[in-house]
């Protein structure tokens, strides 16, 4: 078996079909077939289920699959690595971040990323909760993730700085004629939520708790860009990491009493490459305060 019959069956995974494949991996649908026949011939396994909507990975196919993400990812990581020089470096790098957190400072640290290493391709994606970042982290599918402290947090994490929490509010809130919110000032308040498993909801809910208000919910949303447009137009209250705030937001945004904050750390996979160390280090050089990008001025 060779990993390329591994990254032909991922791509026939992920596209459903051995013809999109084929245009996925631009190689001849011919050789996708040979190579996924093969496999399942070496292996004594049928990995997909032949649909008339498509190929299917079967129970043991998924299993499989699994696994060869991770020797594939593996595999790029050896290759960049052995690749790396003074001044050049390819690859994938692989980011994964918890929704919310480190929004204003990981663009400004892969952008310097890629400055300094052009060839390098990063892929990012967000994840509401800590148990899934853990989860992908263990399969050895993360390079670095970015992601709020807790009691389970590996020991080996890096600590970048703290998030400071704001309440979104609607325009017109009597709240915004002062500088600094009192949370039981939002008694009676609907609030605007997140997913209960993302360390977004686990906030907000210690922090009413902690105030004895009741989490009344007006809705629920998956994206911290949502919570703050809803929050504007008057749907519910909403509280966001600041650097969250989408641009031209910032007048309904306000700091509140007692003040909330979130350590964030990063954590990176063992025996971290160059990649993973040079973004390590730019994220600990970007700005964790609020300033000068949220201003809180009463307007």
């Amino acid at each position: 078996m060779s990993l390329r019959q591994y990254e032909y069956a991922l791509a026939v995974a992920e596209e459903g079909s051995v013809t999109a494949a084929a245009e996925l991996l631009h190689v001849a649908q011919p050789s996708v077939s040979q190579q996924i026949r093969g496999l399942e011939r070496k292996l004594g396994v049928e990995l997909f289920a032949r649909t008339p909507t498509g190929l299917v990975p079967t129970v043991v196919g998924r299993a499989f699959l699994r696994e060869a993400e991770i020797a594939v990812s593996a595999s790029r990581r050896a290759r960049a690595t052995a690749r790396a020089g003074a001044d050049e470096l390819v690859g994938e790098l692989v980011v994964a971040v918890q929704m919310g957190f480190g929004t204003r400072q990981l663009p400004g640290a892969l952008a310097a990323l890629r400055r300094r290493f052009p060839r390098l391709e990063v892929t990012v994606f967000e994840e509401p909760s800590s148990a899934e970042l853990e989860r992908l982290g263990r399969r050895g599918a993360l390079d670095l993730a970015l992601m709020a402290a807790c009691e389970q947090s590996p020991d080996d994490a890096h600590h970048l700085g703290d998030e400071e929490f704001v309440v979104v509010l609607a325009a017109g809130h009597r709240q915004l004629a002062v500088d600094r919110v009192e949370l039981r000032e939002l008694a009676g308040e609907p609030w605007l939520r997140f997913d209960r498993d993302s360390a977004l909801d686990g906030v907000l809910l210690d922090v009413l708790r902690t105030n004895e208000l009741t989490p009344a919910t007006a809705a629920r949303v998956s994206q911290t860009a949502t919570a703050v447009r809803w929050a504007a137009h008057g749907l519910g209250v909403a509280l966001v990491p600041a650097s969250a705030v989408p641009h031209g937001h910032e007048h309904l945004v306000r700091p509140v009493f007692p003040a909330v904050s979130q350590p964030v750390i990063a954590v990176v996979r063992p025996a971290a490459g160059p990649a993973e160390t040079a973004l390590l280090e730019l994220l600990r050089k970007e700005s964790w305060s609020t300033e000068p990008a949220i201003s809180f001025a009463v307007s």
